[in-house]
């Protein structure tokens, strides 16, 4: 039974600690949106990721190179934050500067109500964790601004996650022992609560880390695809398989298919996909559900005065033409 004491944001920040505890490997989607969070929580997952190369490109449509500020991911987060149910880790990229940036960075973020952010240890400007040219500072820095991370955050909530992200595997100058030595670096001396190992290349390597590493560690696989499967990783020791993009990237491609496809021939391509979605065998969510409309109905109905209650019933609110429950009516009791 959840407490009603505790507050929500708290919450979920406990949740997401005993995520990090509990034995077993947990798996992260993640995306950009309120949407696509309330998605993973529909789908079962019991965590997701804001992804920082997705707020780029879906809310500024820019690359992922450190474009994007502290006051775009925090306002983002605020709203990703309060509209899941499940605990949201937020990608901060390098904490926007050196241990003092990172300071206010963490303070604002905590107060955004998500449960946990990351840090990355490359050089400004940054590269996508997933490309090329890729440059790391250096071990003490990094281990410096993690410490300036965990006191602004206890200063706070000591609840909140603090997640160091080690990108030296791939970056330039670097090797996979130096990605190694790091990882174990930004746990033991700069106390952070879980340790990211960006782009494993092997399960061999994965799981050297999650053996020396005295904290749990999160991953994503860059090695070739498809990657291993759960119980694979949950072999190495993994704590937590992180699939950053996964839910931005799939709808990305679903509105190129239909949006090309509606171009080249019209209603037909959207009669085709409403009968593709409609006899998939995980059905079609409804919109009016997904974003709360059905809440709006019934705090007309308990708080406004009966003049200024709406008329449902001899009003006109239309199907979208897809017929997934985009439109009020969907609604109507």
């Amino acid at each position: 039974m959840t407490d009603p004491f505790i507050h929500p944001e708290k919450r979920k920040r406990l949740a997401f600690r005993a995520l990090l505890a509990k034995d077993g490997l947990t798996v992260m989607p993640g995306g950009f949106s309120p949407m696509y969070a309330k998605i993973a929580a529909r789908a079962g997952f019991e965590c997701f990721f804001v992804a920082g190369s997705q707020m780029s490109a879906f809310l500024l449509g820019v690359p992922d190179t450190g474009v994007i500020g502290l006051r775009d991911i925090c306002d983002h987060a605020r709203h990703v934050a309060a509209r899941s149910d499940i605990p949201i880790l937020l990608d901060a990229d390098t904490g926007f500067g050196n241990a003092v940036n990172v300071h206010f960075s963490v303070q604002e973020i905590v107060r955004a109500g998500v449960a946990g952010m990351s840090i990355e240890d490359q050089e400004a400007p940054k590269k996508s964790g997933t490309s090329a040219g890729r440059r790391v500072i250096s071990k003490g820095e990094m281990v410096g601004k993690l410490k300036a991370a965990v006191a602004a955050r206890d200063a706070i909530d000591p609840d909140f996650v603090i997640c160091a992200r080690c990108d030296a595997i791939g970056a330039e100058g670097s090797s996979p022992q130096d990605a190694i030595e790091r990882c174990v670096a930004y746990a033991r001396d700069g106390g952070a609560d879980l340790v990211w190992l960006n782009s494993a290349k092997s399960l061999e390597q994965l799981q050297e880390v999650c053996q020396a590493v005295p904290a749990p560690v999160l991953m994503i696989w860059g090695g070739p695809p498809p990657g291993p499967d759960f119980a694979e990783l949950e072999m190495t020791g993994l704590r937590i398989a992180l699939y950053p993009t996964l839910a931005a990237s799939a709808g990305m491609q679903a509105a190129w298919h239909v949006l090309a496809d509606f171009n080249k021939r019209g209603v037909a391509a959207l009669t085709d996909w409403r009968k593709s979605i409609a006899s998939h065998p995980f059905g079609a969510l409804e919109f009016a559900e997904m974003t709360g409309y059905t809440g709006v109905r019934d705090l007309e109905a308990k708080y406004l005065p009966q003049e200024a209650q709406r008329d449902y019933d001899s009003t006109y609110g239309h199907v979208s033409p897809l017929g997934f429950g985009d439109g009020p009516d969907k609604a109507k009791r």
